[in-house]
């Protein structure tokens, strides 16, 4: 039982030092074991499972690096988060998510005093950090890393960054201390991982208060990348889905959900008209070179279920960037085979303006008008627009739009 009561010991020490309370409740989360077939460290974003022989030969703040390394993945989530990112590419992903990190963990003990990245003993690295930590990196979250990585990768680079004082990297190269179990996060069903995600913003909280009271100050930047993790998550598809509602004009059909006023005086009870229809729609795509395949085909996609829920009459799918590079018109029963049959235009300059001026000059005045865009627009955000404007940005960019209403598309 030696590993197990030196893991049990290096929890404790992690959990008693100050610098470290913004861990302790996330440590606490899930199960911990040791096994003899696990090569370093693993967890699925809940529980964790260390290897025997790798405990035992790690200096004790070798050790507490590790564990707070784990705890670091379920709280940033990354197993639930970035499953995109790995299905992509499984190697930058657990390159990427582990820079991130190992940045905070060395923001939390700058000056080593606690925990140490652990070495290898032998080997082509011998003596040379297991883990990749890339100042460049700092403030980034494990998409925007990746994003960098998979750039360098086809520039013909490495592909994974620095570690530690420029060093780092395994064998194989990827210059991690640990095992990234995904297919277990995937595992877990819809209740356990809804139940995790509150475990998880419980014990952020806890961290949180729990540091503040101990150090006064608070983290820095690192208490504000906390802070992102406790704001509510807005699901970008029922807003926006409510917003088409909320244009439907028509009253078209009846319903008894909720009665009709102008004859309750009379003591007769009558169905009130409810708006089942949106007569117009247009939805405007910038496509000026930042956004992917996956991206329109997930928006429309989302389109394409709205309008088969509202019934337009009549959607305008407007190609754009520095101008209109095309425009598609689909009546009601051509909906369905939006995704299918479009075929994208574009891919020079970003300007808004083109699609509000293009309204106005064909006289198109539809109910609502859909713009999806990255948000690089300068001060170009349309001009007298003919109809409500909602702004989908995508691709993290955090821009509100000065008009209509902006949400934000992210993974």
């Amino acid at each position: 039982m030696e590993a197990e009561r030196k893991l049990q010991k290096a929890k404790i020490a992690l959990m008693r030092n100050k610098n470290f309370a913004l861990l302790q409740g996330v440590m606490m989360i899930g199960k911990t074991r040791v096994d003899e077939h696990t090569p370093t460290a693993c967890t699925n974003g809940r529980d964790e499972t260390y290897g025997r022989e790798f405990v035992t030969k790690l200096r004790d703040s070798e050790l507490c690096f590790v564990i707070a390394h784990e705890a670091g993945h379920k709280m940033y989530r990354h197993m639930t988060t970035w499953k995109k990112l790995h299905d992509e590419d499984h190697r930058l992903a657990n390159i990427a998510c582990d820079h991130v990190i190992n940045l905070m963990l060395k923001e939390l003990d700058p000056q080593g005093t606690v925990i140490a990245m652990p070495i290898y003993r032998d080997g082509p690295h011998k003596g040379k950090p297991m883990g990749m930590c890339d100042a460049r990196f700092k403030g980034m979250n494990s998409k925007q890393v990746f994003d960098i990585l998979k750039e360098e990768k086809k520039s013909g680079g490495g592909g994974k960054g620095k570690g530690q004082g420029g060093e780092g990297g395994d064998g194989d190269g990827d210059g991690g201390i640990d095992e990234h179990d995904w297919d277990g996060a995937d595992g877990m069903t819809d209740e356990e991982k809804r139940e995790l995600v509150r475990d998880i913003d419980q014990a952020i909280r806890q961290g949180l208060m729990a540091h503040n009271k101990q150090v006064g100050e608070g983290a820095g930047g690192l208490d504000r990348e906390l802070q992102e993790l406790l704001e509510p998550k807005v699901n970008w598809r029922e807003v926006l889905r409510d917003y088409v509602k909320s244009m439907c004009h028509s009253k078209d059909a009846s319903s008894w959900r909720r009665v009709n006023r102008r004859f309750l005086s009379t003591g007769v009870y009558m169905p009130s008209m409810i708006g089942e229809k949106v007569g117009h729609l247009v939805v405007a795509i910038d496509t000026s070179g930042s956004i992917g395949q996956d991206e329109l085909s997930e928006f429309l996609s989302e389109v394409k279920g709205i309008a088969e829920e509202v019934s337009p009459e009549l959607v305008d799918l407007i190609y754009w960037d520095s101008a209109v590079a095309a425009h598609e018109t689909y009546t009601e029963s051509e909906v369905p085979n939006i995704v299918s049959s479009t075929k994208p235009r574009g891919g020079g300059g970003t300007s808004p303006s083109c699609v509000s001026d293009y309204l106005k000059k064909e006289q198109i005045v539809p109910q609502c008008v859909i713009v999806l865009t990255d948000g690089y627009v300068g001060s170009d955000w349309g001009n007298d627009w003919t109809a409500p404007v909602m702004w989908a940005i995508v691709g993290g960019n955090d821009v509100v739009a000065p008009n209509g209403k902006t949400i934000h598309i992210k993974d």
